[in-house]
């Protein structure tokens, strides 16, 4: 079965997270990806590890867990962009291609040939996109972009972490990379955008996406109430600006989340609770009404869960159709029913370890759905492929360029 980008050919010139997660969901999707990486050393985070993929022995291999993480389903061309030879190789490739992915510094592929404006001279149809922390214009534009500063910069950090003057109290990043992924995500979205309009007129366009864009526009909610309310939001731990009660609490061995989302869920938690006269008192039985006395509210709910397990309270809860649920830790998530029930753990063969256990991708489609997931690969794993398959070159060329150092498989 072909995917919904069977055809399409995507070069892949970015490394670390966005733009990599970016390719892997169009790899996932059916397109060719074709990774492009430095000899020698790769994508900078196959040496972010430990953890290292082992092999059959149990020896670590040079795949880190972090590259794996974001590089299924693609080929790997290593190829030194800093030589002429490999430049034209990368360009050649280009003309070859439906989309291009790079996060290099702002015009930093100008002096290789391989920016937009050189490469749309030639192919008017490429849909190009540029990944960088602050976008290419802007007083910010040269800066290097992190996602733990675009949290920061980016409002993100001042939502997350334990309220002002409570234990442990400190602007918070989140656990991944948000910043990163979202950007990801939304830049997929946009090169499958550039792709309808090109199916449509034949003309191809240019991408810039920044991660400090997409941070902001992933404020959400938060941003609307400051937009909408003119008050700045603060941290308020597990607690939901806008919905009581909606966040964690302790249980007599542990913690659960407790998501109530309207005003007959709140009415089924009381049932079950003990605190039944809560739904019909005027302070507590809207949303509104809550919000406005969180402070009286939650530490009674808090005295009530306190007394009961996460297990009973959960199993209860969950009967009487109250959004709730355990923290998983990462075991028990990929130990969990329902995310076994979807297939979202998935072992693959790989050339180094001789498997390799990714998630799957989540996207469901009835008729044309994700391919199974190929390893990530190893460094200039399908050079001479590439280059032999897609640019016509005989292995007595391959083996000039690979003595030479252009290319490295």
């Amino acid at each position: 079965m072909t995917g919904a980008l069977t055809g399409i050919r995507v070069l892949d010139l970015s490394r670390v997270l966005a733009g990599p997660w970016c390719g892997q969901l169009l790899a996932d999707l059916g397109a060719e990806v074709i990774k492009v990486e430095r000899p020698g050393t790769g994508d900078d985070t196959r040496g972010w590890g430990p953890p290292f993929l082992a092999d059959a022995a149990g020896t670590p291999t040079r795949e880190s867990a972090y590259y794996l993480c974001a590089n299924r389903g693609k080929r790997s061309l290593a190829v030194d962009l800093a030589d002429p030879q490999g430049q034209a190789l990368v360009r050649d490739l280009a003309a070859r291609s439906d989309v291009v992915i790079e996060n290099f510094k702002v015009g930093g592929l100008a002096r290789y040939g391989l920016d937009y404006d050189s490469l749309a001279a030639t192919s008017p149809g490429i849909v190009y996109c540029s990944i960088t922390g602050f976008g290419q214009d802007g007083p910010y534009a040269s800066r290097p972009g992190y996602d733990v500063l675009i949290q920061a910069m980016g409002g993100l950090m001042s939502l997350t972490g334990q309220p002002e003057g409570s234990p442990g109290a400190e602007p918070m990043k989140t656990g991944v990379a948000v910043a990163d992924l979202f950007t990801g995500v939304y830049a997929s979205t946009a090169i499958l955008a550039a792709l309808r309009h090109r199916d449509r007129t034949g003309e191809g366009q240019y991408i810039d996406m920044a991660l400090l864009d997409v941070q902001v526009s992933m404020l959400a909610n938060q941003a609307s109430n400051y937009l909408v309310g003119e008050t700045v939001p603060r941290r308020a731990g597990n607690a939901h600006p806008n919905i009581v009660p909606y966040q964690v609490f302790a249980t007599a061995d542990g913690h659960m989340v407790l998501a109530v989302g309207n005003d007959g869920q709140f009415r089924r938690f009381c049932d079950v609770a003990g605190l039944a006269g809560y739904a019909d008192d005027p302070a507590f039985a809207t949303n509104t009404a809550r919000v406005a006395h969180r402070g009286e509210l939650v530490p009674v709910i808090a005295e009530r869960l306190a007394r009961g397990a996460t297990a009973e309270w959960v199993s209860a809860l969950q009967a009487a159709g109250v959004p709730c649920g355990p923290i998983n830790t990462m075991d028990a998530v990929f130990a969990d029913p329902q995310v076994r029930h979807r297939g979202m753990q998935v072992r693959v063969p790989h050339e180094a370890g001789g498997h390799v256990d990714l998630v799957r991708c989540p996207i469901r489609m009835s008729a044309t759905p994700p391919r199974t997931a190929a390893a990530p690969p190893q460094l200039g794993e399908h050079t001479r492929a590439v280059l032999a398959d897609e640019l016509g070159l005989d292995d007595a060329a391959i083996a000039r360029l690979v003595e030479a150092g252009i290319v490295q498989g």
